[in-house]
């Protein structure tokens, strides 16, 4: 079923997806993510970076409370609750120092645990973000299903602990494939409707340096699963070891060509940190691929 949180009637919707590419926002709402962990983990902080995104051109909020960098360690669930929850209702509701963000914006959670999930959609969010593909939490997948809201799957290998240690795949593309199909079927078969999904391939999560430039060079052979495909390379090491750039900050333009190449080849979403530089590299790519 469908609900007010989901995006029928908005102005983003599956079928736009085609006509321009879509920005997330990274809002890190914790002390150890790789590239901002600290820099925005105090609600006053958090607001204003949120509406820094949205003026430098971001369509989505994505707001984490759990790092998912290699090696992260996981945190109680009432720790993320209190970390994401009272950022998505000031955001959506405002409260005495804010006036609300513009309903035309999304907000995404980022988060493998439906509990947290269920309660960022009731408190104002209108997307799920699962790192794990609903597999982190049994509950996941009908969850979404109940509340009838998008959900990003993304790929991934073992946990954030373990998952560079799962980089040895026979067919890398072929793998990721088969696990998007399994995860759709499963998603679907808990009553989740198709329209409201997106695949995200995980770039560096379980992914050599060249796994991640395989997975943007070759992006296209997603596309006929017909479902809008969400990249996120923003800032990565990846990008570090290209350009022996070591501080994330830095890697704005390695950033912005990653981008360039994903929409390229067929990206619908990118999930970024730096606006408005990529709203720029969005919209001439767009104009030249779109």
């Amino acid at each position: 079923m469908n609900n007010q949180n989901s995006w029928h009637g908005r102005d983003i919707a599956p079928q736009r997806f085609r006509e321009r590419t879509y920005i997330m926002g990274v809002l890190n709402v914790t002390p150890d993510s790789f590239s901002d962990g600290g820099q925005f983990n105090t609600k006053s902080a958090a607001i204003a970076r949120a509406k820094s995104l949205i003026a430098g051109g971001a369509d989505m909020i994505d707001i984490g409370g759990q790092s998912t960098r290699p090696g992260a360690e996981i945190i109680p669930l009432d720790e993320e609750l209190n970390r994401v929850v009272p950022i998505v209702k000031a955001l959506r509701l405002g409260d005495d120092e804010n006036a609300p963000i513009p309903d035309r914006i999304l907000i995404s959670v980022d988060t493998f645990r439906a509990d947290v999930a269920a309660a960022g959609i009731k408190a104002g969010a209108n997307i799920i973000n699962d790192i794990t593909g609903g597999m982190g939490d049994a509950e996941m997948l009908p969850l979404v299903a109940k509340l009838g809201v998008p959900v990003i799957l993304m790929h991934i290998r073992g946990t954030p602990q373990t998952m560079q240690q799962l980089t040895d795949y026979d067919d890398l593309i072929g793998e990721i494939y088969q696990f998007f199909q399994e995860r759709i079927e499963a998603a679907i078969a808990c009553g989740v409707n198709r329209e409201q999904i997106i695949i995200d391939p995980g770039i560096g999560f379980a992914k050599t340096f060249d796994q991640n430039l395989e997975i943007i060079r070759r992006l296209s052979e997603f596309k006929s699963l017909e479902l809008p495909i969400l990249i996120g390379a923003s800032r990565k090491s990846f990008l570090g070891k290209i350009l022996d750039q070591p501080d994330p900050k830095q890697r704005v333009w390695g950033t912005a060509a990653a981008c360039c190449a994903a929409i390229c080849n067929g990206a619908n979403i990118v999930r970024v940190h730096d606006l408005p530089e990529m709203w720029d590299v969005c919209r001439v790519a767009d104009a030249i691929w779109k």
